[in-house]
């Protein structure tokens, strides 16, 4: 797709205005954001980004409208797993509730900008060097072999640890651990100190900018269109502060997202190195379409999500259960203690 500089320059602008909109109206004064609202801000985001991709197909083509589709879904269902660290960093630092939503709008933002940059670097890559489809491939079939290796073995962090750049910054950049509204620095003593506010927007923002090491190269296998790449990260990105607020009871019932991350992963893996010697050789190697590649990735999260949640109920049957019984016994058991015990006469 062939987009101008002009188009550039007014995508990036709308995106501010929205970004701007979303938090004069529901993130400038600090509260507790209910479900409700988080489910009417979601709806927004996602009706925004379609018709962001309506538009495409439009003005663009039926191709780049349906790479969108296909790279927003799968940012949207990777970011979902990285929800769950979100919510440790936010436990790790003591997040109070009503804070939550500033610290993951800004965290956001900073994770765009960074992003952005990876974007551009992976674009260059791609267009100088043919052989870095096969790099990509190749990461991206060895996270999903990870994610999966993980999830047998039932690896589930229960608390997060901040990375050596993190803790870089907290030892060289004067703080107080003391909360003061929604500030990021303030002045104590005559000295100017780092709020814990701007301590945990950094570790969100650098946190995901790790998550895009898995989630760049996964939407370059999709579509190599740096203008399609940035936009469906920007979409998936802006409504991830909603969707942390809407899904995040449920995250521990997605029991199975990690296997249908990996099988998604290692999809587009396979594509790329397929992509690859397509390019780079006169194998004449299949290539998957488009649609194809819509058909897979609806079909895992629908297929994962489905049989996370029977599975979540089944596990809470079996404890509901195993509580009930446990407590008829411990009754049963006082009833006889009573019984042996000497009357008092």
């Amino acid at each position: 797709m062939n987009v101008s500089t002009t188009m550039w320059v007014l995508t990036v602008v709308g995106l501010c205005v929205l970004v701007a909109a979303d938090f004069f109206i529901g993130g400038r004064k600090p509260h507790d954001v209910s479900i409700k609202e988080a489910g009417i801000w979601s709806a927004v985001w996602i009706a925004l980004a379609t018709l962001f991709g309506a538009g495409l197909l439009v003005w663009g083509d039926a191709q780049a409208s349906g790479e969108f589709f296909a790279g927003y879904v799968t940012e949207k269902s990777l970011s979902v797993d990285n929800l769950f660290v979100f919510v440790l960093i936010m436990a790790k630092f003591a997040v109070p509730s009503i804070y939550q939503q500033r610290v993951l709008m800004i965290g956001v933002l900073i994770a765009l900008v960074l992003r952005a940059v990876f974007i551009a670097l992976g674009a260059a890559a791609i267009n100088s060097f043919a052989w870095v489809f096969f790099l990509f491939g190749a990461f991206l079939i060895w996270t999903a072999w990870k994610l999966i290796q993980e999830a047998r073995a039932g690896e589930q962090d229960e608390e997060w640890e901040e990375g050596r750049l993190m803790k870089a910054v907290e030892r060289r950049l004067p703080s107080t651990d003391q909360w003061h509204g929604t500030k990021m620095f303030v002045r104590e003593n005559g000295k100017r100190l780092a709020t814990p506010m701007l301590i945990v927007m950094l570790a969100i923002g650098v946190t995901d900018l790790l998550f895009a090491v898995d989630s760049i190269p996964a939407i370059f296998g999709l579509t190599q269109d740096p203008y399609i790449v940035f936009t469906a990260n920007a979409f998936a990105l802006m409504g991830l502060r909603q969707l942390y607020f809407l899904i995040a009871g449920l995250l521990k019932k997605l029991v199975h997202l990690s296997y249908g991350l990996s099988v998604i992963l290692a999809f587009i893996g396979v594509k790329l190195v397929l992509h690859g010697l397509h390019e780079t050789t006169s194998l004449d190697v299949p290539e998957v379409s488009l649609p194809v590649s819509l058909g897979v990735i609806f079909g895992v999260l629908v297929v994962t999500t489905v049989t996370s949640l029977v599975a979540s109920k089944r596990t809470e049957k079996a404890e509901a259960e195993a509580r009930t019984e446990a407590e008829a016994t411990a009754e049963t058991e006082a009833e006889a203690a009573s019984m042996r015990s000497p009357t008092p006469e």
